[in-house]
Parts: C-alpha cells; sequence; structure tokens
C-alpha cells in the first residue's frame, strides 16, 4: 500500500530555536524548570518540552497531569522518583514514561547534580489545568 503525503493547504511555519540559556527557569515546584519548547514558546499544539535540573537537596514536589502523560529522561545523575508512592531509582541515561493522572515526585537525594529532558502530550485545555499540585511548593517545606 503506497501512501501519498498531499502538502498542507496553506505554508507551515516552524517555530523559532530556542536555547536553554534564554530560557528563564521556573521553580515553583522546585528544581531549575524551563519549558523550551511550548505553545508560547514555539506554537507547538500537541506538547511541550523542557529541562529539569536538580542541585543536591533539591526537590520537585508531587503533581499529577489530568490531560498529559510525561516522558522523563536522566541524562545525568541518580534521583528517587516517587510514582503513585512506588519508590524508584532513575539513574544516568535511564527514562520512565509517566502516564496521565499518576502522582510523581523527584528527589536528588545524592550529592551530584541531575539533568533531564521532559515531554508532555497532549495540551491541557487551558496552562492552568495542566498540573494539580498535591504537596506545599518547596519554600514552605523549607527545603530548595
Amino acid at each position: 500500500m503506497t501512501t501519498i503525503q498531499h502538502p498542507p493547504a496553506t505554508a507551515v511555519r516552524c517555530g523559532p530555536t530556542v536555547t536553554r540559556a534564554g530560557t528563564p527557569a521556573n521553580r515553583r515546584r522546585g528544581g531549575d524548570i524551563r519549558v523550551l519548547l511550548s505553545p508560547a514558546s514555539v506554537g507547538a499544539t500537541a506538547g511541550f518540552m523542557g529541562t529539569l535540573t536538580l542541585q543536591p537537596g533539591e526537590v520537585v514536589t508531587e503533581h499529577w497531569h489530568p490531560y498529559s502523560e510525561e516522558f522523563l529522561y536522566c541524562h545525568s545523575g541518580d534521583v528517587l522518583v516517587t510514582l503513585d508512592g512506588e519508590e524508584r531509582r532513575l539513574t544516568a541515561e535511564s527514562a520512565v514514561h509517566i502516564p496521565i493522572g499518576v502522582r510523581h515526585r523527584i528527589v536528588n537525594d545524592r550529592s551530584a547534580p541531575a539533568f533531564f529532558v521532559f515531554c508532555s502530550g497532549p495540551l491541557a485545555p487551558r496552562p492552568e489545568l495542566g498540573h494539580v499540585d498535591t504537596e506545599p511548593s518547596p519554600g514552605s517545606l523549607g527545603i530548595r
């Protein structure tokens, strides 16, 4: 069977190239989270992609996504990830799939920084519906 790809009726424009250094950090849930590719930055329509850096002792507080699944790749480091109450290690060059609705939390309980790449999709109907926090922010817990 042959599938013929027809060009779109209107020209498709690629978004800009985005750098991590040029993207501000979001520390609301802990760590250094930078959403690089998103509807706001490049006009993405299916999901978003970014990086997470966790210094020793830093935590990304527990939350879940009601509309999106998440793919989390640990480029370097070694952290404790809790998925719906189940603890597991995520080490350098390993990845985990976090299905829609699964509560998750990340703790860097080691002495070296950890660096991740994450992708999530599909998008929530509105940005404020994308995350549901289940514990207080790191600052109110007395942690970074």
